[in-house]
């Protein structure tokens, strides 16, 4: 069984950064891909960024320039550093994972941003 724990999420002020953490656990013997994902009120479930086994990195066109992600293989962790944040980021942020082809996903952690 996979877990996927989000944490770091909060309300900030526009401009401001934030830092999302996702720790995963149990049997997670061959990571292929772990990202973010976002949902807004209303709205469908977003791609935010996502990040190969090999280190290559993918974001959607609102966030480039502003967010980074990155990984901790050896401690099973994903990252995403969030700058210059802007009320339209405000959603409940899920940490993604595709382990050996099947998908597995946080609970979420929200992110407000408002001033």
């Amino acid at each position: 069984q996979v877990q996927l724990v989000e944490s770091g999420g909060g309300l900030v002020q526009p401009g401001g950064s934030l830092r999302l953490s996702c720790a995963a656990s149990g049997s997670i013997f061959g990571i292929n891909v772990m990202g973010w994902y976002r949902q807004a009120p209303g709205k469908e479930r977003e791609l935010v960024a996502f990040i190969t086994s090999g280190g290559t990195t993918n974001y959607a066109d609102s966030v480039k320039g502003r967010f980074a992600i990155s990984r901790d293989d050896a401690e099973n962790m994903v990252y995403l550093q969030m700058n210059s944040l802007k009320p339209e980021d405000t959603a409940v942020h899920y940490c993604h994972a595709n382990i050996r082809f099947r998908d597995y996903w946080g609970r979420g952690t929200q992110v407000t941003v408002s001033s």
